[in-house]
């Protein structure tokens, strides 16, 4: 039996919704971990955890608190983040936007560019604009 376009489609919907909710539960579970050590604990429980998504309603998996612990057992949360932040780095991110650093005297260098073209691109749109086309209607 073969499935229908539309079925194909709302299988694969069902696949994603269920992946994203896998995503989305193990990053309540991060945040929780996250929250007690902003809250002061230097290496948080699994029952810290649960009191942390208790307090807000939210599920506590205690295999993915288990998880999470087991990975972080050791580690520093500032070392852990700024790895992180280097994986990031090599992820593209679409848009096509090129992303520069720019040091101060750069910055304010390019900020009155920036301005002067915006000054230019509204006169441009004003020039390229004639609102009544060079003809009345009623003539």
């Amino acid at each position: 039996m073969s499935l229908s376009p539309e079925g194909i489609v709302i299988r694969e919907l069902v696949v994603v919704r269920s992946s994203l909710y896998s995503v989305l539960d193990e990053m309540k579970v991060v945040a929780a971990y996250l929250l007690a050590v902003l809250g002061g604990k230097t290496s948080p429980s699994a029952a810290d955890l649960k009191d942390i998504l208790g307090s807000v309603g939210a599920e506590a998996d205690g295999d993915r608190i288990e998880l999470l612990l087991s990975e972080v057992k050791g580690k520093d949360i500032t070392e852990l983040i700024a790895s992180g932040r280097e994986k990031l780095a090599s992820v593209p991110s679409g848009g096509g936007a090129v992303a520069y650093s720019a040091s101060a005297a750069d910055a304010g260098a390019a900020a009155p560019a920036a301005a002067e073209q915006k000054k230019e691109e509204k006169v441009e749109e004003k020039e390229d604009t004639d609102d009544d086309m060079g003809f009345s209607l009623f003539d």
